[in-house]
């Protein structure tokens, strides 16, 4: 008998859109949509705007009987959204709208619709439904992601985080930075905000960096940006590197290993949720979903009331996650197994130190 935890649960809503590959998406959703050409969603996304349809939906395991929540996709490429504007900002409003009247009581903020409202902070002001961005969740998995990758790298392998002034790269740099004693290189494109990210650590604990050329000097890669596209180059990349892509939509192409066979790529941010029924397709097998969309089940499941993560996530955010995960264990909600473009690359299984309980600090290293 499946135990009935959480007795304040609550339905969700999560936002997702097409990829880079719209009618390889759309056609996941509904076979005949994957024979449209890409040019032909393009155009018609950027003149016509069309509602956001429900896409799927999800039960929980323990409450098969009570829907846990809807997918609703957001006509928008990922170009109009990384580019922004009123238009954007009205059609993920008109989104949240949907999710309200289908009885969400919390939305969840999937891929670029979190950069492109800002983390979510310009959805502050929706007072009738609670709105998260998923960062804090994203960073704590990620955190954890690293610390089974560091586990076969060398004691003082270093760490560059690309993307970290970001809003899952700022939590994440904070976590790595009290839970381990590896160094932190750490990379993005506004100096000001790098260095300040730098500064708020303990002295001498990160270098900071605008110039993607020293990311040859890290063993394990953590990918943080938010881009249409591969950002990360074979000559970026030192000899038998692990890459850690917390990417979507993913800023690492497969063609990569072809280049160089030597370096690993991982998919970051995965959660093993067995215990979620999901209908609808989000470009992960069954039983398999993104922190961020995981991050929301989770408050759904808690019956968090308000929003939760906008802007930047704190570091106790992504803690009390942690804990809410442990809490339900009988669902899954454990680190996902290693996969690599979709696709798993190790024995279906979970390795010692998979599941969410805190990891402690090693000695020495401040919390």
């Amino acid at each position: 008998m499946i135990p009935t935890l959480f007795p304040d649960r609550h339905p969700i809503a999560f936002l997702v859109h097409p990829r880079s590959n719209v009618a390889a998406d759309l056609g996941g959703i509904f076979r005949p949509l994957g024979w449209v050409p890409n040019r032909v969603y393009d155009a018609a996304l950027r003149r016509v705007a069309f509602p956001s349809p429900v896409t799927g939906s999800f039960r929980h395991a323990d409450q098969p009987e009570r829907p846990a929540g809807w997918l609703i996709t957001v006509p928008l490429t990922p170009r109009e959204l990384l580019g922004g504007g009123r238009r954007v900002q009205r059609i993920i409003g008109q989104a949240v709208d949907r999710a309200g009247k289908l009885g969400a009581r919390t939305v969840g903020l999937g891929a670029l619709t979190a950069p492109a409202t800002a983390g979510g902070a310009a959805l502050r002001h929706r007072a009738d439904i609670g709105v998260t961005n998923g960062n804090a969740f994203t960073a704590a998995v990620t955190l954890l992601g690293a610390q089974r990758l560091l586990a076969g790298l060398p004691a003082d392998a270093t760490i560059a985080l690309v993307g970290a002034t970001g809003s899952v790269g700022a939590c994440l740099t904070r976590l790595l930075a009290a839970r381990t004693a590896h160094p932190l290189l750490l990379v993005a494109r506004n100096e000001l905000r790098l260095n300040a990210l730098r500064d708020s650590l303990p002295a001498g604990r990160s270098e900071a960096t605008t110039d993607m050329r020293r990311v040859r000097e890290a063993d394990l890669v953590i990918l943080l940006t938010s881009a249409e596209d591969a950002v990360l180059r074979s000559e970026h990349l030192k000899p038998g590197a692990v890459v850690l892509d917390d990417t979507q939509p993913r800023n690492t192409r497969p063609e990569l290993l072809v280049e160089r066979p030597d370096v690993r790529i991982v998919d970051g941010g995965l959660v093993s949720v067995p215990g979620v029924q999901r209908r609808g397709f989000i470009g992960l097998p069954h039983g398999v979903a993104y922190a961020c969309l995981a991050e929301t089940l989770l408050l759904g499941l808690s019956g968090h009331q308000g929003h939760y993560s906008l802007g930047s996530p704190r570091p106790e955010q992504a803690e009390h996650l942690l804990t809410l995960a442990a809490q339900a264990g009988h669902l899954g909600f454990t680190l996902a197994p290693t996969h690599s473009f979709g696709r798993l690359v190790e024995p279906d299984h979970q390795p010692d130190g998979a599941s969410f309980t805190p990891v402690p600090s090693p000695a020495g290293v401040r919390a």
